[in-house]
């Protein structure tokens, strides 16, 4: 594999001038049209429901970002190919790696699913791997790779089974879960340490990132409760995380255990666990010494470091996973909507689930002093030993999960033609997502199931339009 720098990119205005307006008219038109309290992500937010939803940029930024938001685009969506090619901008894609661009796994910037039965491509979908303590298995690294460029073996592939597991409401209406099962399979460089631990993940939709990252630190804080001295039963805490930019440790925020603190740090853990392309961050391959032909293809022992992304590139793909603006809730005033949202708050979802924050500064002014409604503290919690994976990241344990934010997830259906949810995906649909919430969401479990139908129905009514 070639290592390479490359020259800076001469942008074309053309299209982004075109595409801009469009994403002027999307902002103006929430901001004319759509009352405040259904603009999730505040000035941040877009009118749109259709299968583009998440692809705008928010509103307010200068002429130079963008521009650099369309670029970043380019690269988001773009397949990476192997080294040494012609096109020298897009290459150095593996040894080992799992999809070939970011967009295979964020497809129109959405969020992933399980592969199904006669999946052959991408589906957003991956195993970590980690130790009782939270390291790599010492052959496979933290993630399995199960895509290798030509000459080196791919290191495995999962195979997944699932059973049904059916049951009942008080008021007696039937329900159905499906429980998935992992084997991972044709392991190329022999067996897992035995002690390793395996965590199946599906990759998040991309809106609003920019603006969570703006909330200030002493928010979040603030609402930790690790001991539960308030005796609610929610004992939310925060994730403190190696920080590779500052060397030192700061809030955790993204990724499904709150495993990064940084937009730019999430983006280039993906670059590499994902497409086997070194950034500014992460500047070696990770071949273990088991991988031979890995590390051959990265010409040997001592090479495998420097740069196959441009770090003027590399930022324009975090700018513009740092401005994907956030549709604005759909039918905010319809009575079934409201009075799902009341219910909302009073069986306790919002315990978690936080509703309002109000961003900080951030170097995109764009981002600075929103209100916004993401529906996440962005803290850990223990949601029970059915969804455990048993992988401990940093501070959170193996039961513990962040908060997920639910903007904008009653349009995976739309944009992702699927409407699976969790950190898996095993849930099916919403209604089910609830179902398997325990731990410290297991009493606002009850609560809903204790609902009559009718009610249930409102409080599904209103997350679908978020």
């Amino acid at each position: 594999m070639r290592l390479h720098t490359k020259p800076p990119m001469k942008l074309r205005t053309t299209l982004p001038l075109l595409l801009n307006v469009t994403v002027l008219l999307a902002t103006l038109l929430a901001s004319a049209q759509v009352g405040g309290a259904a603009r999730l992500g505040d000035r941040a937010s877009v009118l749109d429901s259709t299968a583009n939803a998440f692809g705008h940029a928010i509103g307010g930024l200068d002429r130079e970002r963008e521009l650099l938001f369309f670029v970043g685009n380019s690269f988001f969506n773009q397949n990476w190919i192997t080294a040494p090619a012609s096109t020298t901008a897009r290459d150095g894609l593996g040894p080992l790696f799992n999809t070939r661009s970011c967009a295979s796994c964020h497809f129109k910037d959405g969020r992933g699913r399980p592969p199904l039965p006669g999946d052959t491509s991408p589906t957003g979908f991956l195993i970590r791997l980690a130790g009782p303590e939270g390291g790599p298995d010492p052959v496979y690294g933290g993630q399995l790779q199960d895509r290798a460029i030509a000459g080196v073996a791919a290191e495995g592939r999962v195979v997944i089974s699932r059973t049904e597991r059916t049951g009942r409401y008080p008021d007696g209406s039937p329900y159905a879960l499906e429980v998935p099962h992992y084997d991972l399979t044709e392991l190329s460089y022999g067996p897992l340490e035995p002690a390793t631990i395996i965590g199946p993940r599906v990759a998040n939709q991309m809106i609003g990132l920019g603006l969570l990252e703006a909330i200030p630190e002493a928010d979040i804080v603030a609402a930790a409760d690790p001991d539960d001295a308030d005796g609610d039963g929610i004992s939310g805490r925060a994730n403190r995380v190696a920080d590779l930019i500052t060397g030192g440790t700061s809030l955790g925020r993204f990724g499904w255990k709150a495993s990064e603190p940084s937009i730019a740090q999430q983006v280039a853990a993906a670059f590499l666990g994902d497409l086997g392309i070194t950034t500014p961050i992460h500047p070696r391959q990770n071949c273990s010494a088991s991988q031979q032909a890995c590390r051959q293809a990265i010409g040997g022992e001592n090479e495998g470091s420097g740069l196959e992304i441009d770090p003027d590139d590399f930022s324009k793909v975090v700018l513009y996973a740092s401005v994907l603006a956030v549709p604005v809730q759909r039918a905010a005033d319809d009575p079934a909507v409201l009075a799902g949202e009341r219910l909302f708050h009073e069986i306790g979802c919002t315990a978690c689930h936080t509703e309002h924050f109000v961003t900080g500064e951030h170097p995109i002014t764009a981002l600075s002093g929103q209100s916004i409604r993401p529906y996440t503290d962005l803290l850990l919690h223990d949601m029970g030993a059915e969804l455990a994976d048993g992988l401990p990241v940093f501070g959170a344990s193996g039961r513990e999960w962040r908060t997920p934010p639910l903007w904008g997830i009653g349009l995976f259906e739309t944009v992702n033609d699927h409407t699976r949810y969790l950190h898996d995906g095993r849930a099916r649909n919403l209604e089910e997502a609830i179902l398997w919430h325990g731990g410290e969401a297991e009493a606002a479990r009850d609560r809903f199931m204790n609902l009559p139908l009718r009610r249930r129905e409102q409080l599904l009514t209103f997350l679908s339009s978020l």
